[in-house]
């Protein structure tokens, strides 16, 4: 059953295709999102550069693009929700990235920043 037009549900059918927005939560926000966060944490903690993190999430994005595929009867090869997947896990991927790079900045550098937020630091006043 296709969604009526100009309704919440078509807007949120540019998301996901599954009958279900939970599967979408579960598999790409949930897992998906959680390894992107992951692989940004981790290439920050081993000082690499930031580029990093994208090139991590497209190739979780096509994990994901399978997850869906395999386990619910997704489309394997939609560039639209690929694109949508893939976007959502660069956010997320890039969040862990600043997360983990701002714990490194404040706990090794701590005479010279501040914390500053969750996702910023500061120099000390002198």
């Amino acid at each position: 059953m296709d969604p009526a037009p100009g309704s919440l549900d078509t807007f949120l059918h540019l998301f996901y295709e599954e009958n279900s927005s939970g599967i979408f939560l579960l598999v790409t926000i949930i897992f998906g999102g959680g390894a992107a966060w992951l692989a940004g944490r981790a290439i920050a903690l081993t000082w690499r550069p930031a580029w990093q993190v994208f090139v991590y999430s497209l190739i979780l994005g096509c994990a994901v693009r399978f997850i869906h595929f395999a386990l619910f009867g997704g489309t394997l090869l939609s560039l639209h929700y690929y694109l949508v997947d893939t976007a959502i896990l660069v956010g997320l991927g890039f969040l862990g990235f600043r997360a983990a790079r701002v714990s490194q900045m404040i706990t090794q550098y701590r005479w010279v920043n501040a914390p500053n937020g969750p996702f910023r630091w500061r120099r000390h006043s002198t």
